[in-house]
Order: C-alpha cells, then structure tokens, then sequence
C-alpha cells in the first residue's frame, strides 16, 4: 500500500471516528424525539410535520452550503460549523418543555447538518478517489453507524434506569464533546484534503445534463416514499406494540443493518455502479405495509430491518453516484443539489404520509408503494446511460 493511499483511509477512517460520536448524540436522539413530541402533546400531523420540516431544513439548506464550500473552498471551516450546530442542539432538548421548543430544536439540529455535510462528504470523496468511491463511502458509514447504533442504546438504558427523556437527551452530550475534539484534530492533521484526490478524467464527467437530472428524479421518487421512522416510532407508540425502551432498541437494530449493507453496497457500487440503484426502491416497497399495516410484533421487528437496509444503499450507492458522475471542482455543489433535492422529497414524503396517517393506513402504504414503482421506471431510464 502506497503511502498516498494509506494517509487517504486513515483520514476516511477519522472522519469516520467523528461521524461515530456525532451519531451517538444525534441519532440517540432522533429515536426518541417522535415518542418525546408525544408526550408533549403533538399531534401525529405534527410530527409528521417537525420530522418533514427538519429534513426539509437538514437536506435543502445543503443546496446553498454545497454551493458556499465550492466558491470558496472553506471545507473544514464549513464542517466545524455544522457540527457544532448539529451537536449542541441535542443536550439543550433537555430543557424543552413544549413540544413547540422541542420541535425548533430539532429543525436546528438538522441545520447544522446541512451546513457541514456536502463539505464533509466533498473530503471523504477525495480521500476515497484512492480506494475506491463505494468502499471509501461505506467505510465512513459502518463507523457512523456504529455510532448510531451505540446512541440509541445509551439511550434506551438511561430512560430504562430513570423513566426521563431529560436524562438522556443530558448524557448525549459527552459524544458530541468528543466528536468535535477530534473533528478539530483530524483538521490539523489534513489541513488540505483536496491534495488527496487522485486525478483520473474517466471519473467524474461534470454531467450536470440528463443523466444527472434522471437520478435526481429518481432519488426523490424512492425517497418521497421512503418513511422517516419518527412516524414509524410514532405508530409503535401508539398501538402499544412494544415499551418506550424498546423503540430506542429497534432504531439501533436499523443502524445496526444500515452499517453491515453499507459494507456489501460498497463493494456492488464500486463493480456494478449505476445499476445497483434498483435494490433501494425493491427493498422499500414492504416497509409501511409490515410497519403500519400489520399490527404484529414480527412485522415490527422485519419492517425495522427493512429500514435499515434502505438506509445502508442511501448512504452509500447514492452518495457514490455524485462522486462517480461530478469532477471534484463542483462536487460540493453537485452533493448540495442532491441533499437539497433528498430533503425536499421526504419532507413532502413525511407530511403527506402523517396526514395520510390520520385518514387511512391503507392509502399511507398506497401511497408509499405508488412512489417507489414510479422511480423503478426512471431507474431503467438511468440504466441506459452507464456505460460502466
């Protein structure tokens, strides 16, 4: 192994430590925040409407910080930024004591990450241009997951001991204390991450014409479809199917699938590329018919892992495919556009699917289903233009 090559997986792989904290405090958090609305007083349209708006501000907002990252080539300084937004707002969930305070810091929760991710992800492209865009990716997002996995559980033991979402949104803090420390360490070890892109002009075609705006079509489709599992949590709260202790576990078992796709997506993207994309809309076909449709227990449990593989092919296939189709110049963009694009769509996706909720589970898996045939169409569109 080069010594290029190995200083590329050591950066990817400290992103990937920073990611893993920053996942204990934000995605600890998300399992809970649908049954903490609850709580609180909100509505399932509310919820339906926070989780939407929040992914609406988490994806849209990268459209203008992608935009930024490119002009002025600031990545790091974008990255802390957003991190430390991304991170703070978790602990200060503690003192809410509304479900209307609650729900702003949720959406700036969001924010934060949409200002540090298309910066974030335009590095880790860079440094996996030399192992490879799927592997590179899927690497980063096993140890993000790992941390998605942990938070969620510290999470359930803590409302187990003490009955008190205030105790657990507290201890959330440490993580993010340690990932913006070694956030700040891996800057100082790679202040120019740019220089680890290995330069290759099959890769990276600048197409920002019909293929690309295909697999934006595509994308939103699948993801319009796609249920954010605060409703998901919502509906299992509801029905009483499991304890509030439980719904953290469940959320940590969909992580815990995401990361080990995400290894096997890897390695299918960097062989098959584009025309592995199809798997997202086939495994997100069952999701709301197991997870709102059938009030069983074993559903439940297939439903959530069906989540979780759709997550590991988002996080993967999806964010290779910018890489594999944009040249780094306007990568950062390219990946703003895509995330702006992808929020949009699950807000849409999330409002329409909670008020659907309230009227009728049968057109809520309708509707779901209706989405992800459409995007299968614009699928065997796209496949006509990789020629891999």
């Amino acid at each position: 192994m080069n010594a290029t090559k190995s200083k590329a997986i050591k950066a990817v792989v400290l992103l990937g430590f920073v990611s893993l904290f920053a996942d204990v405090t934000y995605e600890g958090a998300r399992g809970i925040t649908g049954p903490f609305l609850y709580t609180l007083g909100a509505s399932a349209g509310i919820v339906g409407l926070v989780s939407g708006l929040g992914e609406l501000t988490g994806y849209g907002v990268r459209l203008i910080s992608g935009y930024i990252s490119d002009k002025i080539r600031r990545y790091w300084l974008m990255t802390v930024l957003g991190y430390f937004i991304n991170l703070v707002s978790v602990p200060l969930l503690a003192f809410a004591g509304k479900w209307e305070i609650a729900s702003v810091l949720i959406i700036a929760e969001r924010f934060g990450k949409a200002v540090r991710t298309p910066a974030r992800d335009t590095i880790i492209s860079y440094a996996s241009s030399n192992i490879g865009y799927g592997k590179g990716f899927a690497l980063h997002e096993v140890l993000d997951q790992i941390g998605a996995i942990v938070g969620p559980l510290i999470v359930a033991s803590v409302i187990y001991a003490s009955n008190s979402y205030k105790n657990a949104f507290l201890i959330l803090g440490i993580p993010a204390l340690l990932s913006l420390a070694t956030l700040i360490a891996t800057m100082i070890i790679y202040p120019n991450p740019e220089k680890l892109e290995v330069k290759d002009e099959k890769k990276g075609t600048d197409r920002f014409g019909k293929i690309f705006l295909i697999y934006l079509v595509f994308t939103a489709l699948t993801i319009c479809g796609y249920p954010h599992f605060q409703l998901v949590s919502y509906h299992f709260k509801k029905i009483q199917i499991v304890g509030d202790e439980i719904i953290p576990v469940l959320f940590a078992v969909a992580m815990g699938v995401d990361a080990l796709t995400a290894i096997v997506a890897g390695f299918l993207f960097d062989r098959f590329r584009l025309k592995i994309l199809f798997l997202i809309p086939i495994f997100s076909m069952p999701i709301t018919i197991l997870a709102f449709g059938i009030d069983n227990l074993i559903a439940v449990i297939f439903s959530v892992i069906l989540w979780g593989i759709v997550m590991g092919f988002q996080e993967t296939i999806m964010k290779s495919a910018i890489a594999e189709l944009v040249t780094a110049e306007r990568r950062g963009f390219a990946f703003g556009i895509f995330h702006g694009l992808f929020g949009l769509a699950w807000f849409v996706g999330s409002f329409i699917m909670g008020k659907l909720y309230e009227v009728s589970i049968f057109y809520l898996v309708l509707f779901s289903i209706a989405l992800q045939v459409l995007s299968l169409l614009f699928y065997l569109n796209l496949r006509c233009f990789d020629h891999a």
